[in-house]
């Protein structure tokens, strides 16, 4: 038989593993703020986990400004859910978040489409939470930056650093359109690197930005600043990426403008130098000219 030390130790351990596991499952679901994807397309994308934090939750915000849920609505969302959902605008997040102090003393979650933590603003928010004494957790579910590079072919350890078209707009009567997306596109080629290029949307009007559109930006800031950068450059556009038919398509740029993918989300690539698998790929699962694989 074991001697009595041993019988302790193994006691003892069995104490530890047994409440380390209830203080992780209560500090999942009991007075914390929750952050949780909800995935790419519809209401089904969220994680068993995720689905299950939100059913518990006392109270359920959501964003979709940074994000948006094309295959679903917020009324689909909350039967699916059996929860109501308290949709917070760009300021309830951003600018005056005074909804965090409820996870003081209630379960809160905090719903955005992708993943839970791909945008910065939801970082700041856990910050704060994290500066009120509030306890923070992530569920995380599918991310556009993941869904890119599997639905392409192009490998996602080369992506260099994303950047956003933002839609022209107007101050003092004049136009403004922002040169940033031209300038990471360019540093990233210079390194080699692919592009994920996120596109607008203005989610009080109900727009989103197409590719056709995006390609046109950048058409015109590449004959404003005479660099060259987008010279014979290829593009990746991919549209309702998680949907049960996502359309993706990839061809020179004049050309690639000129392609019809449907109703949004849309999104695009601007390759680097490609791999001889990653030309593969664009010409036999995205319809590349098959003359990119010389």
């Amino acid at each position: 038989m074991p001697d009595n030390a041993f019988i302790t130790q193994i006691t003892r351990f069995q104490f530890i593993l047994f409440h380390s596991k209830t203080y992780k499952h209560e500090g999942l679901l009991r007075n914390v703020l929750t952050f949780i994807g909800l995935g790419l397309f519809d209401e089904k994308d969220i994680t068993v986990k995720g689905l299950e934090a939100v059913r518990k939750a006392d109270i359920v915000y959501a964003e979709f400004y940074t994000s948006h849920l094309m295959g679903t609505t917020i009324d689909a969302l909350e039967k699916f859910f059996g929860k109501n959902i308290n949709v917070l605008s760009r300021e309830d997040v951003e600018q005056t978040p005074e909804w965090l102090s409820q996870a003081k003393e209630k379960n809160v979650v905090f719903l955005t489409g992708g993943d839970a933590m791909i945008a910065t603003t939801h970082i700041d928010l856990r910050l704060r939470a994290r500066d009120m004494g509030i306890d923070t957790a992530i569920i995380h579910a599918p991310s556009i930056s993941s869904a890119a590079s599997g639905l392409s072919g192009l490998q996602n350890y080369r992506f260099g650093k994303s950047t956003t078209i933002p839609f022209p707009y107007e101050r003092k009567n004049k136009v403004i359109i922002s040169e940033a997306p031209y300038d990471v596109i360019k540093m990233n080629l210079k390194n080699n690197l692919h592009t994920l290029v996120f596109l607008d949307i203005i989610e009080l009007e109900k727009r989103f930005m197409d590719i056709g559109t995006a390609i046109s930006i950048l058409s015109g800031l590449e004959e404003r600043r005479g660099e060259g950068v987008l010279v014979n450059a290829i593009g990746v556009g991919i549209a309702r990426a998680g949907s049960e038919l996502p359309v993706v398509h990839a061809d020179y740029l004049p050309e690639l403008k000129k392609y019809d993918f449907g109703a949004p989300l849309h999104i695009l690539i601007i390759p680097a130098q490609l791999h001889f698998i990653e030309a593969e790929a664009l010409v036999k699962l995205c319809g590349a000219p098959s003359e990119i694989m010389k």
